[in-house]
């Protein structure tokens, strides 16, 4: 054989062999990439097969001029189920799982029923609150109020506080004090009596350029014990007017949310009733009044005597609905760890909303409207690693 085709034999034999080793490492990359996909699990559920809101970041699209809807909110699981016997004794059932993470948290949509948890569900202020009521007033400040997340304060002389906190981005916090709104209220012995101050919301009033602060308290030694709504009023966040009575229904009621539409207050809010003689009455109800400062007028609801949403629910926010004519009511499920939406054409009759996702353990939401661009800058600065 001549040494030109030896050499030519061994440029074949070492192009056969470079083409066997490029196929080998081809099929070995199919196989595990084929592999790797058959491995991928499933969107996981919650215990009543919701789908829970771990989106990939390309899933959520914010559009050029879209409103984009914003979720605050706290996480917890319950470690108790506060039940009352026959006797009107106080039983608290364990639940598994318990957890707690009292912080502000956000999550996006644009629908309104598919909610993109931002920072992976994680806080994105790192300051104690639960129920955080976040909206932004005609002067284009955000204003947080809360329940907890207070220090540096005479409770012996003054009573419960609840958090007020300002923002005009969404990122930059500035606690302004504990509101001591309860300071003036005492039982008929004369007693500074108030044990709580919860959920605190506040509303506006575009008819006086008041804001109307709105929480529950109780003078019992637990809170949800023949507990009332409660208001006060201010035109600069310094000064407040003595608070009052808003809403004092037949039963104990906590959670109360506000909402003006057409000429009439719709003022959603939970029952607080159960136990051995009551029955299980944990669930939102709705009163309405033609005045901000009421009287208000139960509305009969279709579910467990006159309720609007399932049992156990509480933490009530209403918006218009982003997608179609008709208003969404947001509330949590708060023993079973979930978190629930209704619909309604009329702001009266209500329906579970199906086909819904919320961030795990999200509990006592608000809802506000964001720009596109407001919605960018949160998301970005949030989901970028």
């Amino acid at each position: 054989m001549s040494r030109i085709n030896l050499i030519d034999s061994r440029i074949v034999q070492k192009h056969l062999l470079t083409m066997k080793f490029l196929l080998a490492v081809t099929l070995s990359v199919f196989f595990l990439t084929g592999l790797a996909q058959s491995k991928t699990p499933a969107p996981e559920k919650n215990a009543n097969g919701q789908a829970e809101s771990k989106q990939e970041e390309n899933q959520f699209k914010i559009e050029q001029d879209q409103d984009v809807l914003m979720l605050t909110y706290f996480r917890q699981r319950y470690p108790t189920r506060i039940e009352i016997d026959a006797e009107g004794n106080t039983v608290e059932v364990p639940l598994p799982d318990p957890m707690l993470i009292a912080k502000l948290h956000v999550a996006l949509s644009t629908d309104g029923r598919h909610w993109f948890p931002l920072n992976d569900n994680k806080p994105i202020w790192d300051h104690w609150m639960r129920d955080p009521y976040v909206r932004r007033g005609p002067d284009g400040l955000w204003r947080i109020l809360s329940t907890g997340g207070t220090k540096g304060y005479d409770r012996e002389k003054l009573g419960p506080a609840c958090l007020y906190a300002t923002s005009t981005d969404l990122i930059r916090w500035n606690v302004e004090g504990p509101l001591t709104l309860m300071k003036d209220v005492c039982d008929e012995s004369g007693k500074l009596a108030a044990q709580n101050i919860w959920a605190p919301e506040w509303f506006y009033d575009d008819e006086t350029g008041e804001y109307i602060l709105i929480w529950s308290s109780s003078f019992k030694d637990a809170g949800w014990k023949e507990s009332r709504l409660w208001y006060s009023r201010t035109v600069d966040w310094k000064n407040f007017t003595p608070a009052k009575v808003l809403f004092e229904p037949p039963y104990s009621v906590i959670d109360g949310t506000l909402l003006k539409h057409e000429g009439t207050y719709y003022l959603f809010h939970k029952e607080e009733e159960f136990g051995a003689k009551t029955g299980e009455r944990r669930a939102i109800r709705l009163a309405t009044s033609t005045y901000l400062k009421g009287p208000y007028e139960i509305v009969a609801g279709h579910l467990n005597g006159g309720q609007i949403v399932p049992v156990i629910t509480e933490g009530p926010t209403v918006i218009k609905d982003p997608v179609q004519p008709g208003w969404l009511l947001f509330y949590d499920y708060c023993m079973t760890n979930r978190f629930g939406a209704s619909w309604s054409p009329d702001l009266i009759h209500w329906n579970v909303a199906e086909d819904t996702s919320f961030p795990p353990d999200a509990r006592h939401g608000c809802v506000s409207v964001l720009t596109a661009l407001e919605a960018r800058t949160l998301f970005d600065t949030y989901t970028a690693q």
